[in-house]
């Protein structure tokens, strides 16, 4: 299916341009957003003489979008969930997580412009993609701990894997301590 695109889709094209399309794809998608017309005589003359209007509309949400950009970027949000020992969470932080953590700091953002490569199944800091306008992408980073005490020494730039060490070689220590004063005091007697 011929269609014409009112807005830049990712791996698809720029506006205006004429593609061809699978026609769920743009019955079930690009016609109900908006973000394209099927490429019929009337609907290419239609589309020429908005084509001023449409360029503006973009123009308008692009520069908004880089100013919500300018202030996005480089944003760390907490996301406080429970895990194992091993640093392994018992499920996952999804984008609908990441946008309820920005909103929750003054940010509007929607789940669907959250974009994760992978699910998040970790404790750590993590580099997520937010994509506020289909030319404006800004990168922000998703501190996930156990608590709040945690996510803290996290953004130090400790990670839970050096701090469960350091914990055990402490408590080692005050065992072999413990010890030592335990051989001191039997061979006082």
């Amino acid at each position: 299916m011929q269609v014409i695109l009112l807005e830049r889709v990712a791996k698809l094209g720029q506006m205006g341009e004429v593609v061809n399309v699978r026609p769920g794809y743009a019955r079930n998608f690009l016609l109900p957003q908006g973000k394209a017309l099927r490429a019929s005589e009337a609907n290419i003359a239609r589309f020429e003489s908005q084509k001023a209007q449409l360029e503006a509309r973009n123009l308008e949400t692009r520069k908004e979008a880089e100013a919500l950009g300018e202030r996005l970027d480089g944003q760390s949000f907490v996301v406080i969930r429970s895990a194992s020992d091993g640093g392994a969470l018992y499920g996952s932080v999804t984008p609908r997580d990441v946008a309820e953590a920005a909103t929750g700091a003054g940010f509007s953002l929607d789940k669907g412009q959250v974009i994760l490569i992978a699910p998040i199944k970790y404790l750590g800091l993590h580099d997520v993609t937010v994509r506020l306008h289909p030319e404006v992408d800004v990168t922000v980073s998703v501190n996930v701990a156990r608590s709040a005490q945690e996510a803290e020494l996290q953004a130090s730039g400790k990670s839970i894997q050096e701090l469960a060490a350091e914990e055990e070689a402490a408590a080692e220590m005050d065992i072999n301590a413990l010890f030592d004063d335990i051989g001191g005091a039997a061979q006082d007697e």
